[in-house]
């Protein structure tokens, strides 16, 4: 038994070393420069500057489609890359987003409300970029009041809405 447990220790050993003599062989210089210029500009992250991080519709009747358009500048040195910009729910929408943003230069996005709420609404879409963060978050709220045009619900002893009592025989 000592003599396998020594056989493979001596054989791990010329495994580990044998390895080590060619490993300064196997580096390509090439992608030795390639990380030494990444590593550099590591710190060099494009950095996004909103025109508004919040747009308020103010009050709007139940079912008016509003929109409004969020600005935002690269005041970084390097290339902005807006990858996605997605919403909270299906009742917002993003759009026509600026995908590429030179540093100095303005890119907008459209975005899209239903109008369909009740009360004050609130709602997040958050921005994929490649800033040091890599999340940009911005808000749209509304106060949503009822339309005064719509038809009042149907009053019946079914409906939990009905103010009558049924009538009893």
């Amino acid at each position: 038994m000592k003599k396998l447990i020594l056989g493979l220790s001596a054989l791990c050993f010329i495994a580990f070393t044998s390895c080590k003599d060619n490993a300064a062989s196997k580096v390509n210089s090439e992608n030795v420069a390639v990380a030494a210029e990444r590593d550099a500009n590591a710190g060099n992250f494009p950095v996004m500057k909103m025109d508004k991080m919040e747009h308020d519709f103010g009050t709007i009747v139940n079912g008016t489609p509003v929109e409004t358009i969020f600005k935002y500048t690269n005041t970084g040195n390097s290339m902005l890359v807006v990858s996605n910009i997605k919403s909270t729910c299906g009742c917002t929408v993003p759009s026509n987003y600026t995908k590429e943003v030179a540093p100095g230069e303005t890119g907008q996005f459209t975005v899209k409300f239903n109008g369909k709420g009740n009360g004050k609404v609130s709602k997040s879409l958050t921005m994929t970029t490649n800033t040091e963060k890599g999340t940009e978050v911005v808000k749209i709220t509304a106060m949503v009041e009822k339309d005064p045009n719509a038809p009042e619900p149907v009053k019946t002893p079914t409906n939990p809405l009905s103010t009558s009592t049924p009538k009893t025989n």
